[in-house]
């Protein structure tokens, strides 16, 4: 995963670059997502793959699919991505340039898994708290983790923050 990480990575920037100074990047983000989400498709993966298929009729397929949701400047990124086989790279660089993106905007956005369903309250706490750690503005999203007996686990990007009884049964074991 990280050497397609590594891959992704200047495509990225050169795009995030390129939109921040045009002030596009929303609609940027909604192409790549939904560039990613299409390779992510196992159909669309099997004929991407394919090297029999010539890359003028993926590119058509993809436009094809996408109906009109793309402008000149992300056809070409597609056509770019489409000559360097760099297209199953699609995912990483949606991920990379939301990175990217918010980093640009200030804020965060933090996946908190906990062992049972947090209140209202308890969310505003919990972004209150990682708001403060993280020096950022956070955009949460909480899910319920039973696997995690007790606690939280909160992940921003690189940074994981790990608040389970099930992390700190492991650390335990491994000072024991």
């Amino acid at each position: 995963m990280s050497d397609l990480t590594t891959l992704a990575r200047p495509y990225a920037q050169a795009v995030f670059k390129l939109v921040k100074k045009e002030k596009s990047t929303e609609k940027w983000s909604e192409a790549l997502t939904f560039l990613s989400l299409l390779m992510q498709d196992a159909a669309m993966l099997t004929v991407v793959k394919n090297p029999k298929i010539p890359k003028q009729r993926i590119i058509q397929l993809i436009l094809d699919i996408a109906e009109g949701k793309f402008n000149d400047k992300t056809v070409n990124f597609i056509k770019l991505l489409v000559h360097y086989d760099r297209l199953l790279l699609s995912p990483q660089i949606a991920e990379l340039f939301e990175q990217y993106k918010s980093e640009d905007e200030g804020y965060v956005d933090v996946e908190l898994k906990s062992a049972f369903a947090l209140t209202k309250a308890e969310e505003n706490s919990m972004i209150d708290t990682l708001e403060k750690i993280l020096q950022k503005t956070v955009h949460m999203n909480a899910n319920v983790d039973k696997t995690l007996i007790g606690g939280f686990l909160a992940r921003a990007g690189d940074i994981v923050i790990d608040g389970s009884i099930k992390g700190r049964l492991q650390q335990l074991s491994k000072r024991l």
